[in-house]
């Protein structure tokens, strides 16, 4: 798989993009990362590319220009599955967008900056538009950058362990569940008596059962769409059983 990222700022990717599983998966050539100057792409003298908004406003806005012509020339390199513009009106980009993106071979992230870009980037060059989340960055390198993490992550030899991937949170739609390490007591605080056991068919209820309450707690939106097994909807509804009977008492 390929990303291409078009930035004004091309060293704020380096950091990310060095580090961790990221920088593992470029090694092994799991993932091919591009970094594309902006600025590369105008043609004036002082490399602009940006401009004041068309009946007025605050801040300045990127132009059309460097922006198609910097994707006509990553195109020219080969076929792009999906030219992503980073926009707080875009979809919310959760765990499945970042399945769906795992499948292409080649997405472009424009990132933007300053009061926005000019409509005309969405409208005729964007073939989608991806946001994390309900906030403002300063720009849209982050976002890319997140997008990129999440989907690297997910391909085949990015990670040493497949089986951790799969277990992460909202892989399934549901919180992770808790995790312990030694000493098996810490300040008063004791890892739960189950996991020392050894039984290995009760961790796995119990690692199921605490996942669920703790998506019933802190994500309940997460529920109606989670894929749960028969036994996930038996511990669901107990789960839901007590927490009716608690709030039955207050």
């Amino acid at each position: 798989m390929r990303f291409d990222l078009v930035t004004i700022f091309p060293r704020l990717c380096d950091g990310p993009l060095g580090e961790g599983i990221v920088r593992r998966a470029i090694e092994r050539g799991v993932v091919d990362v591009q970094v594309h100057d902006l600025r590369d792409y105008t043609t004036d003298r002082h490399r602009s590319v940006d401009d004041v908004s068309y009946g007025g406003g605050p801040g300045m806005v990127f132009k059309p220009e460097p922006l198609f012509r910097a994707v006509d020339a990553i195109r020219a390199g080969g076929d792009v599955d999906a030219v992503i513009l980073t926009s707080p009106q875009g979809r919310r980009f959760t765990q499945r967008e970042a399945e769906r993106l795992a499948g292409l071979r080649r997405v472009v992230l424009l990132c933007g900056r300053y009061e926005g870009v000019d409509d005309r980037v969405r409208s005729g060059l964007a073939t989608e538009e991806l946001s994390i989340g309900d906030y403002v960055l300063s720009g849209g390198e982050l976002p890319a950058l997140v997008i990129v993490d999440a989907v690297v992550r997910l391909l085949p030899g990015a990670v040493g362990d497949d089986a951790s991937v799969d277990a992460d949170s909202f892989s399934r739609g549901l919180l992770d569940y808790p995790h312990f390490t030694r000493p098996a007591e810490f300040r008063g605080l004791r890892v739960p008596d189950v996991l020392l056991s050894g039984n290995h068919a009760d961790i796995r209820r119990w690692r199921a059962r605490e996942s669920l309450a703790r998506t019933l707690a802190l994500r309940p939106d997460l529920l109606p769409s989670a894929e749960l097994d028969d036994e996930e909807r038996e511990l669901l509804r107990a789960l839901m059983d007590e927490r009716g009977a608690e709030h039955g008492r207050d």
